[in-house]
């Protein structure tokens, strides 16, 4: 305890000799004055920056028999060997179809008008690009159950849809499937403030269900940079991970129970609320990451954790991927239970953000540096938790485990740190075209990985990694001017390999989706491939739940 108190006081007394290398220096993020930590490395040049223009990939559409595309990792032009063909099965829609929609919806929630389907049957990223005729509201799950009664009575494909904020293809159709968009059921149906448990409709947005629950004096135990347009439905239906998956776990562990319609209409409540429940098999875990593959969800329960006072906030500077490491085993450790969140970028991402995206700045100007981590600590006491952080981070830069770093100050300089992290996305996209990978790995190999692909692409494309290093989560990105068939072939399938031979998984938290429903084998054993047909049989017997998505194509091409 003496010891500690020692520590602490040297923190306080000399906190402007050890980290501030100019004692009148402010950080430059909104004018306010921060604690720095002392930048002991040598000045660095700024990354080279290659400029890179923004361009919209070639798309497939219309309803032919060789329409959509599988476009790699982000690829917008594939090659022959990985096309997709139509189901022969499934019928094509007509005005009789149209016709009993609006009897069920009304007029208004049966959309036919080319601007808004233009929208629908494209993703964010415009990599992906569906040829659906017919986008449907439905407002209950009385609606959900009858259209798709209806539509599996005639075999007509849907594609189920959410936010559409998703990167491999699973929400937009590839054909003409029937887009059911959840937008219309965006009710918070209850809220228990004594047990925190929060049952909504899967239309809602995770951030008026953030935004709900903190006036509450809850929170969301999941958080995601697409939060303003993402919607729950969706998050439940890929398994989304998000910032704090570190903290709070997975979906898995957070949704005590889903509604859910099937492909014959029937609706399956699992509606729990209960943290215990023994009885049977636990059937929601089968729709939580099946991308709407086995059924619609259409409302969920949520266990969300109280919203704690004390919320502490340190952007900081590592010179090699050793030290990140390193510094996240000593977090765990040293922070322990108020570890909230451990993100990462490298020194090529961050560079991408402070050019491509309005408004940022670096907290860490003197220079810029190999890699970047960003710790959020969450806790109930605001005095103790400060204190730990800063004895953890005083620790931290004696034995040269960070170089700079920076803490938050208010609410304002956290928001800026987290707007870099969150920014990497937005960087790649205005960069050019970008080859997205998300993946699972041990961490200690993680980055070999990037640094293998930097060698193997030599100066055809600018690879850039980030992503959770709290739980072991790559988001490996390879942006060029344009997409090239001959830079893919270079990619794929060798990350697929690697990741394999390294027991990871080719998909961390982004689903599979169209573009990795063929690679599942990468991750999984046939054995495994074949019982998850077997259940999408069983429960989709004519397969016109998201069709093409999920499951290789040659289980799945046939009802």
């Amino acid at each position: 305890m003496n010891k500690y108190r020692a520590t602490h006081r040297l923190l306080r007394q000399t906190s402007r000799s050890l980290f501030c290398s100019d004692s009148s220096s402010r950080n430059p993020i909104d004018g306010y004055s921060c604690p720095r930590f002392s930048d002991t490395a040598k000045q660095r040049q700024n990354l080279e920056h290659q400029t890179r223009c923004f361009r919209t990939g070639a798309r497939g559409g219309g309803i032919g028999r060789i329409q959509a595309r599988d476009f790699g990792s982000g690829s917008a032009a594939a090659s022959s060997s990985s096309t997709v063909r139509r189901n022969p099965s499934f019928a094509t829609l007509n005005s009789d179809d149209v016709a009993y929609f609006k009897q069920v919806l009304g007029e208004k929630n049966v959309v036919q008008d080319e601007d808004r389907l233009e929208s629908a049957n494209v993703d964010w990223q415009h990599k992906y690009k569906g040829s659906s005729r017919l986008l449907l509201l439905p407002r209950s799950t009385e609606e959900v159950s009858k259209v798709l009664q209806y539509c599996n009575s005639r075999r007509l494909a849907v594609v189920p849809q959410g936010g559409n904020t998703g990167l491999v293809g699973g929400s937009v159709p590839v054909f003409d499937e029937v887009i059911i968009n959840m937008s219309s059921m965006n009710n918070i149906i209850s809220f228990d403030k004594v047990s925190g448990i929060l049952v909504c409709e899967a239309g809602c947005i995770l951030e008026n269900l953030i935004l709900f629950l903190d006036d509450q004096g809850f929170i969301m135990p999941l958080d995601l940079g697409a939060k303003g347009s993402c919607q729950i439905g969706g998050n439940v239906s890929t398994n989304a991970g998000g910032l704090r998956l570190v903290r709070y776990g997975s979906l898995h562990g957070n949704v005590l129970g889903l509604e859910a319609v099937l492909a014959n209409g029937n609706v399956l409540d699992m509606l729990g609320t209960l943290r215990k429940d023994n009885t049977g098999y636990d059937l929601k875990h089968l729709f939580i990451g099946s991308e709407g593959s086995l059924g619609i969800v259409t409302k969920v329960s949520v266990l969300t954790p109280p919203k704690l006072s004390s919320v502490n906030i340190a952007f900081l500077a590592c010179e090699d991927y050793l030290s990140c490491q390193k510094l996240l085993s000593e977090a765990k450790t040293k922070l322990g239970e108020i570890l909230s969140a451990f993100e990462f970028l490298d020194g090529q991402a961050m560079n991408l953000v402070l050019n491509h995206v309005e408004g940022v700045r670096n907290p860490l100007p003197s220079s810029m540096h190999n890699f970047y981590v960003l710790i959020e600590t969450t806790g109930s006491d605001e005095s103790s938790d400060k204190e730990k952080l800063e004895a953890f981070l005083i620790r931290s830069m004696e034995s040269s485990l960070i170089s700079d770093g920076v803490l938050a100050q208010d609410i304002n300089q956290a928001s800026s740190f987290w707007r870099i992290r969150e920014s990497a996305p937005e960087a790649l996209a205005r960069a050019g075209a970008v080859y997205k990978y998300d993946l699972s790995l041990p961490v200690e190999k993680m980055y070999n990985l990037v640094e293998e692909m930097r060698v193997k692409l030599g100066q055809s494309a600018y690879v850039v990694a980030y992503g959770h290093l709290g739980d072991g989560n790559l988001h490996l990105n390879i942006s060029a001017p344009q997409y090239d068939d001959e830079i893919l072939a270079q990619i794929e399938p060798y990350v697929y390999e690697w990741t394999s031979q390294h027991r990871g998984s080719i998909s961390a938290e982004h689903g599979l989706g169209l573009m990795k429903a063929n690679k599942i084998l990468y991750s999984k054993s046939p054995e495994t491939v074949q019982v998850m047909a077997s259940i999408k049989k069983l429960l989709d017997p004519n397969g016109i739940l998201n069709p093409y998505k999920v499951l290789p194509h040659s289980l799945t091409s046939e009802s």
